[in-house]
């Protein structure tokens, strides 16, 4: 099996992507067990931060690396709250998940329009000075609930309502979710992408 550093310090992703990326072949070792600093996530679009992330993990463990940038995009805010979907709450006290679900709510709070999509961008680099990273890009659609409902997966998950499912995201199974999320999609081009390279 190939190691390779997982790029995020985000237990959430490190629990939902372990056990996909291990399934291609990998050894998913997360990035917080090589006690290094969290990469500065200043780029302007989640390519460029996904590049910075997975750069940062190369360089500080000499080790393959993936790092995925992901967020929400809601249509009616114009891509909102987009690379900045993690920390959407910030100047309203702590940034946690229900902060941020809230802010959502409240800012559409009187909008019709509910259409938004999940969009993740997945990088893969083979050393920090890899000239030719793997980019791989998924997106799902849905739209905003009024409320939460559900408790699986994190951050957006309880609002983000998937209308063909009659499901909210965090009502979802893992198994579920792991095989039509944003993530998932960039993880299949990601698969496919590895597969020519062997």
């Amino acid at each position: 099996m190939t190691k390779v550093v997982l790029a995020t310090g985000n237990q959430g992703k490190v629990a939902e992507m372990q056990q996909i990326l291990q399934e291609f072949g990998f050894e998913v070792l997360p990035q917080t067990q090589f006690n290094i600093p969290e990469a500065i996530e200043d780029g302007l679009s989640f390519v460029e931060n996904a590049i910075k992330k997975a750069r940062h993990a190369c360089l500080h463990t000499r080790l393959p690396a993936i790092a995925d940038d992901s967020g929400l995009e809601v249509e009616a805010l114009f891509g909102a709250p987009g690379i900045y979907s993690a920390r959407y709450a910030i100047g309203a006290g702590e940034i946690t998940d229900a902060a941020n679900n809230q802010k959502l709510l409240d800012v559409l709070k009187d909008e019709s329009n509910r259409s938004a999509r999940f969009q993740c961008v997945l990088v893969y680099m083979q050393h920090a000075n890899d000239p030719t990273p793997i980019i791989c890009q998924g997106s799902w659609q849905g739209e905003i609930a009024k409320s939460e409902v559900g408790s699986n997966g994190f951050g957006y998950d309880p609002l983000f309502y998937i209308p063909e499912l009659d499901s909210h995201c965090a009502e979802l199974e893992p198994a579920a979710k792991k095989k039509i999320s944003h993530r998932a999609k960039a993880l299949d081009i990601l698969k496919t992408q590895l597969s020519l390279q062997s």
